[in-house]
């Protein structure tokens, strides 16, 4: 284990599930869970690099992940691979709803099918992913959900008008659905990320304008990578946070 990561050992044997977990902060997040002793599973279509993570991790000397390659827009699928994976790992007292697709498109040039399949990947996993996973969280006693929001609906962009209202509406799922979730001491939070430097947003969209938009507008000066948001999940993931809940957690380095 890195010596900067902190070790929580609540979460040493609990069994944690991840949607996109194959590579970006998906990735660094399942990695992380592993190093923690965690017991892992993730979903993702990637699954050339899913599966590479999978051996990464576990000749690193941690449990081998449970891996599913899932489509998340095929709910059906998605409730399945969640079944299947508990059935392996036992009820899951964590998960991280982090899929997500960012691709840019033009506000004018969006039809009612690609607009469906947008929300498909970016809105509709998260709210039955949980549906899959509560009633295995409240035999538990509690558990904690972590949505995975953007800044960028705040950021006031204009390449990606659906992903940022699919995104934005993550705040509301939080919240609608704190109260609820809590008589069963179910925790569920939001974390907010910036611009992350995963592989995907280097080789696509840094641009030299990218560039002068960090500078601009981060109040920190360094690049805000996958291993700066990890923690964080780690954090509300574990009893440490057990009184945090119906919050935001923004990881942006200051964005303005």
């Amino acid at each position: 284990m890195p010596e900067r990561d902190a070790i929580y050992p609540s979460l040493r044997g609990r069994s944690v599930f991840i949607t996109g977990g194959g590579s970006g902060i998906g990735g660094c997040l399942t990695e992380a869970f592993a190093r923690q002793g965690a017991r892992v599973a993730f979903i993702d279509i990637a699954e050339g690099p899913s599966r590479e993570l999978v051996e990464k991790i576990e000749k690193a000397g941690h449990t081998r992940p449970w891996y599913g390659n899932t489509d998340v827009t095929d709910i059906p699928a998605l409730q399945a691979a969640i079944r299947s994976a508990a059935g392996a790992l036992g009820d899951f007292h964590v998960l991280v709803n982090n899929v997500a697709n960012d691709d840019r498109h033009s506000f004018m040039e969006v039809t009612p099918e690609y607009y469906d399949n947008r929300i498909a990947v970016n809105q509709r996993p998260a709210f039955f992913a949980i549906q899959a996973v509560v009633p295995g969280m409240i035999k538990h006693g509690g558990g904690s959900i972590i949505n995975f929001g953007s800044n960028s609906y705040g950021a006031k962009g204009r390449v990606f008008p659906v992903y940022t209202t699919a995104k934005s509406s993550v705040i509301g799922l939080t919240r609608g659905l704190a109260r609820e979730l809590g008589e069963h001491r179910i925790r569920i939070n939001v974390i907010t990320p910036g611009w992350i430097m995963t592989q995907r947003q280097i080789d696509k969209w840094l641009t030299p304008e990218g560039e002068a938009d960090i500078k601009r507008y981060q109040v920190l000066p360094d690049k805000v990578r996958a291993e700066d948001v990890a923690p964080l999940a780690l954090f509300l993931a574990s009893d440490d946070a057990r009184a945090c809940s119906a919050q935001e957690y923004v990881v942006d380095a200051g964005w303005l």
